[in-house]
């Protein structure tokens, strides 16, 4: 059972290790001591929601939960036109279990029926790009780093959206 609720105060702490969890990868590759990689998490975790408070002020910031246990976090930018996932992120230990797969899945229905198109960011060695592709986003930008992907919406009647 996943549900999803607004994120709180509360939840910084929460937050941080799931922004964490979501860097250990890059992490890993640093020479860095252990209160350098802390310092600089926290450094890009209150950068990364500074700006997208700032950018996507009426955005949907909530906390996944899998059996009323937090598990991740789901952020998204309902537009006209789009849904942007900003971010979609579920700790470790609760992947592979179509808890990510099944939220996506959401959007992507929203969409079909709001004729929107939704995208997302996802870094070039991220393993979730799979997962996204396999669901029918295809990849629209590259900036040697990171893909845009894109699902356009079923039906003749879906939007044309130039990123």
């Amino acid at each position: 059972m996943t549900t999803l609720r607004d994120v709180s105060p509360q939840d910084e702490a929460f937050l941080r290790k799931v922004y964490a969890c979501a860097r250990a990868q890059e992490m890993a590759m640093v020479p860095w001591s252990e209160e350098m990689r802390e310092a600089f998490l926290r450094f890009q975790f209150d950068a990364q929601d500074k700006d997208y408070r700032s950018k996507y002020p009426g955005a949907s910031f909530q906390i996944i939960l899998h059996q009323d246990k937090p598990v991740g976090r789901l952020y998204v930018s309902r537009e006209p036109e789009q849904i942007r996932i900003l971010d979609i992120t579920v700790l470790p230990e609760y992947r592979s279990q179509g808890i990510g797969t099944s939220l996506i899945r959401e959007l992507l229905a929203e969409a079909d029926r709001n004729h929107q198109v939704v995208t997302v960011w996802v870094e070039q060695f991220n393993p979730s790009q799979v997962i996204f592709q396999h669901l029918g986003f295809k990849i629209s930008q590259d900036d040697g780093y990171n893909n845009l992907l894109e699902y356009r919406p079923k039906g003749p009647d879906g939007p044309s959206l130039t990123v």
